[in-house]
């Protein structure tokens, strides 16, 4: 089964907690905080694999969890770092963000790619430690680790495109100028899937071709198997348009080379401006007459012209050499660069954003991020609770309940754990 879109989760592992201990060793009195830092949570990372040709395997999985980082411990010995996570995907593989569609990497080229960063480790006791603080008994936890939906969408990475309507002889001419293997039968839709193949020119010197499937009438709308398969096209630096010119089919080759192509353009504007040379198919089964007038029509719109058959193998060298000297002046494969982060991501005052609501005379406050600042919190213990009212001060959330008119006494809420409000 050919598969080239799928939906998956993925999360980086969240960093380790801090310790809070204290050194202890005969005749060692006082021996003040050694808890160890928290381990940093394992990255989520994409390689492109050249063993994959399609993403099967995600219709099985969908979630992919990199390991936690591991807690700190005494003698200030740090917490074991988590695994990483090695996500292997076709070359060619799009990675967008699901709910915003933003691109977040193109995996056309070796280098892997870290998608979800894990969690830093949370401090242990012994940063915490002052001269009028000497016995610390609260510590960080770590922060969690990056988590997204995400589109996996493979876009073959292929020179040339051959599209056509189907049993053109699309198939049959991959078959004879490459080692592509495909299935040849006198039906339509017998390609099922993107075919590709090594066109070897001369020593030294190949390209890649795809046979693009499917492709009819209303295709860029969902109409036969084109709308799967158009995205394909995509990174084509040229596309061979293919045409049965002996009308075999009780068609005519200037309305189906005029279909097609609006069926590009309704998809991507841009492809409609994509070099292209025009192949008139199944030359034996045509008279000269058929030949020469779509000749006339092709070389009228300034598009390079050849006549061949793919069953006899007749003019396939020419095209071959064409096909070879158009692409040594064409731009490299188009690649798709990561879009921008949004200016909210970015901003660090967003990780500081709260709401505070008055139910029942108690001021409820919530925020994503007072998970991480709660956590460390050791209630029993005084300074670990001037901590986090300095946490809540430098965040402004005192400031706000002052505004909101809180008094000595009120009850304030904070991920269900309540407490009053003293000035």
């Amino acid at each position: 089964m050919f598969v080239d879109i799928c939906r998956i989760r993925v999360k980086a592992g969240d960093g380790g907690m801090g310790a809070v201990t204290f050194h202890r060793e005969k005749y060692v009195a006082a021996g003040g905080p050694d808890g160890g830092d928290g381990g940093k949570g394992g990255d989520v990372i994409f390689q492109a694999d050249t063993n994959l040709s399609t993403l099967i395997d995600f219709r099985y999985r969908t979630k992919y969890y990199a390991e936690n980082g591991a807690p700190g411990a005494g003698k200030n010995c740090s917490g074991k770092s988590g695994k990483d996570i090695v996500i292997r995907v076709p070359k060619g593989t799009i990675i967008k963000e699901a709910n915003s569609g933003r691109i977040l990497a193109d995996l056309s080229g070796e280098e892997p790619v870290v998608i979800a960063r894990g969690g830093k480790g949370g401090w242990g006791n012994t940063h915490f430690a002052t001269p009028t603080r000497q016995i610390p008994r609260f510590s960080k936890p770590g922060l969690p680790g990056e988590s997204y939906d995400l589109i996996l969408e493979l876009k073959l990475l292929a020179d040339v495109g051959l599209v056509g309507f189907p049993n053109v002889g699309k198939s049959t001419l991959i078959s004879v100028v490459s080692e592509a293997k495909p299935k040849i039968a006198n039906y339509h839709f017998t390609t099922l899937t993107p075919v590709l193949g090594v066109v070897k020119v001369e020593e030294g010197k190949s390209f890649v071709m795809a046979d693009i499937p499917g492709l009819i009438e209303g295709a860029s709308e969902g109409v036969g198997l084109g709308h799967e398969f158009l995205r394909h096209v995509d990174r084509c630096r040229l596309i061979v348009h293919v045409v049965d010119v002996s009308g075999s089919e009780g068609r005519d080759p200037v309305a189906d080379y005029e279909t097609i192509n609006q069926e590009l353009a309704r998809f991507d504007s841009e492809l409609a401006q994509r070099p292209q040379i025009v192949v008139a198919n199944k030359c034996d089964l045509a008279s000269q007459e058929q030949i020469d007038a779509f000749a006339d029509y092709v070389k009228g719109l300034g598009h390079p012209f050849f006549a061949i058959s793919a069953a006899t193998k007749q003019g396939l060298q020419p095209l071959i050499y064409q096909i070879s000297s158009l692409l040594d002046t064409l731009p490299p494969m188009k690649a798709y660069e990561p879009d921008p982060v949004a200016p909210y991501e970015l901003d660090p005052k967003d990780k500081q954003k709260f709401t505070i609501t008055i139910q029942d005379g108690v001021y409820i406050v919530e925020a994503d991020w007072l998970m991480q600042a709660l956590g460390g919190v050791n209630m029993d213990d005084y300074e670990s609770l001037q901590y986090f009212q300095r946490v809540l001060r430098f965040s402004g959330i005192i400031d706000k309940l002052e505004e909101m008119g809180i008094e000595e006494g009120d009850t304030v809420s904070i991920l269900n754990f309540e407490f009053e409000y003293v000035r």
